[in-house]
Parts: C-alpha cells; structure tokens; sequence
C-alpha cells in the first residue's frame, strides 16, 4: 500500500498541472470589462463605468453578484500583477490574466489605429451591454 500511494504521489508531483481555463460565460463577461477598461484608459470621450451595470451585466453572465464580483476581483488582481502593485494572491487567477492581456492588447491596437471609430464601437457596445453608459 506504501509503494501505491508513494508511486501516486510520486505521479502527481512529476504530471504538469492543467491551468484552469475560463468558461464561456467568464471569458465573454472579462472581456466585456477589459474591452470597456480600455475605452476608458484611452479616454474615449462621453463614456464612464456603469459600476451597477456591471455587476448586474456579471450577474446575469455568471448567475450571481458574487460571481461578477469575484471576476471584478480576479481582473483588478491581474492589473496590480502586471503594474508590479501589491494583490491579494487568493483573487488572482492567471488565465484572467492572460485573457485580459490578449483582450487588452488587440483593443488597445484597434483604438490606437482609429480612436474615433473604435471609441465609438467599442464603447457603444460597452453601453448598450451595460457595462458603461454615456455622460
């Protein structure tokens, strides 16, 4: 029984762990919050976070405020990762930090290319999924 047991925990130690990957729920709900980050982060004019909205947008996403909650938490985890700022490493999750990454990147490109067309895109679609709303 000792030789088993050893030889599986011997398995165990030397099989890669499989990274956790988002559902689809998840990574639709995150890429709708970090696509909106960059809209503001760009500045974009006349649009501002609907916090509420986005909790609620989370919520219907995700099945409950908790669950947008936590993703709210998990992103802003991964952006004081990434800045070098202290985080709760119990919110952190590295497969929303690679999506947010990947998701950040390719809009961040697309409003630098067209800031007027993007902007409008992107946060008109920030707004009519709740996310944010115009001033």
């Amino acid at each position: 029984m000792k030789i088993k047991l050893s030889a599986i925990a011997l398995s165990a130690m030397i099989m890669p762990a499989r990274a956790a990957t988002l559902t689809d729920a998840e990574a639709t709900f995150l890429d709708q919050l970090v696509t909106a980050s960059v809209v503001l982060e760009q500045r974009c004019d006349g649009y501002e976070v609907d916090g509420a909205g986005s909790v609620q947008l989370g919520a219907r996403l995700l099945g409950s405020p908790d669950a947008a909650m936590a993703m709210i938490d998990a992103y802003a985890a991964a952006i004081k990762a990434r800045d070098g700022e202290s985080y709760d490493p119990g919110k952190f999750r590295p497969e929303v930090s690679d999506a947010a990454g990947k998701t950040f990147k390719r809009v961040r490109a697309d409003l630098i290319r067209n800031p007027k067309g993007a902007c409008a895109n992107y946060g008109d679609a920030g707004v009519d999924g709740g996310i944010l709303r115009r001033y």
